[in-house]
């Protein structure tokens, strides 16, 4: 009995500790997901090059994104001006076909008038020599000048409906750019929110030890430019309108880099560059893209003060060549326009807008 009883109660001990774990099991809580102190505590963790590199890719990010935003800026603009210019086209071309057809009504009343013959048939009918060879050549000019005016009534109600579909698509194509630019704008900010915060999650010491990682990373890249001998060759002067572009560049240096900014108070890299040469009386594009794209390009060893150097592997960053191995430009968010080393970023190649 005892045996038996003891065998109970273990029984009874082992269901009520299942009993007892069981809804302990079920209610435990999951584990939390990371907020933004473990994510802070992460980044803690990336070594100070680490961040650097990761906010140079968000700096650059941006850059590409500046440059989609202002082509698509651009753009518009363009499409603006030729709806203006087509609006104008469009009342001219209404104006002239109402004038056309007062002309062709005049023309019906008078011919109503003289019983349905139109203008000369009374000089033919009549018996006079003279009269008839008037009436003849009368009836053949007015013949010619109503075929003529309805040629040209024809040919401006055409006109009207090309300028018509004209407008209607360049008001599909502002309407484009406008959301175009819209995804840049909030790719722009994400990128440099984003590069911005983990700048902020630095220490002081930490923020001061991230400056001087940057000086030396373009002092390292500038060096090994300087010694592959990329300067060898390069000792030309700046022609006279790079001279005048190059005055107005170094003129904005200390002013903020601001993206999509033209000045005259900020300016973003291709900003500077296209400003600079419109003050040299040299319109350009406006985005680094289209300056490499569509500006002649030169070798590296015949550039000249003046010519304009694009950065990366996607012409998202420009510079302007002042001589002596340096660039003025718009470096990025938080930065002015400054002197640089012209081989601290990579090169994609050199353009010369005065070629």
């Amino acid at each position: 009995m005892n045996r038996r009883h003891c065998a109970t109660a273990a029984i009874t001990l082992v269901c009520a500790l299942s009993l007892l774990t069981a809804p302990v099991q079920a209610m435990a809580a999951p584990v939390p997901e990371p907020g933004p102190a473990a994510t802070a505590s992460a980044a803690a963790k990336k070594s100070l090059e680490e961040v650097r590199e990761e906010i140079d890719t968000l700096y650059r990010k941006a850059g590409a994104a500046t440059d989609a935003y202002n082509l698509a800026e651009e753009q518009a603009e363009k499409q603006s001006g030729e709806i203006a210019r087509l609006t104008k086209a469009i009342a001219d071309g209404r104006a002239k076909i109402a004038e056309l057809k007062d002309r062709a009504g005049a023309q019906a009343r008078e011919q109503y008038r003289n019983g349905g013959l139109p203008r000369g048939a009374h000089l033919v009918l009549s018996g006079d020599p003279d009269l008839f060879l008037a009436g003849v050549n009368q009836a053949r000019t007015s013949q010619q000048a109503t075929k003529g005016m309805l040629t040209e009534l024809k040919q401006s109600q055409e006109d009207l409906e090309t300028y018509t579909k004209d407008a209607s698509l360049n008001w599909k194509k502002i309407e484009t750019n406008r959301v175009k630019q819209a995804k840049a704008r909030k790719s722009i900010n994400a990128q440099i929110a984003a590069a911005e915060k983990l700048e902020s999650q630095l220490a002081k010491e930490e923020q001061a030890g991230l400056l001087e990682l940057e000086r030396n990373a373009a002092s390292t890249a500038q060096a090994a430019w300087l010694s592959s001998g990329a300067l060898k060759d390069i000792n030309r002067e700046a022609s006279p309108a790079g001279k005048q572009a190059l005055a107005f560049a170094t003129a904005q240096m200390g002013k903020p880099y601001v993206w999509g900014a033209e000045g005259p108070g900020s300016y973003d890299c291709s900003g500077l560059t296209s400003q600079a040469w419109a003050a040299a009386k040299q319109p350009i594009p406006r985005t680094s893209q289209e300056q490499w794209r569509q500006l002649p390009r030169v070798p590296l060893q015949d550039m000249r003060p003046g010519d304009l150097i694009i950065y990366h592997g996607d012409a998202s960053h420009v510079g302007m060549y002042v001589g002596g191995g340096s660039i003025v430009h718009a470096p990025r968010p938080g930065r002015d326009v400054t002197l640089a080393g012209a081989g601290t970023m990579q090169i994609l190649g050199v353009v010369r807008p005065d070629k």
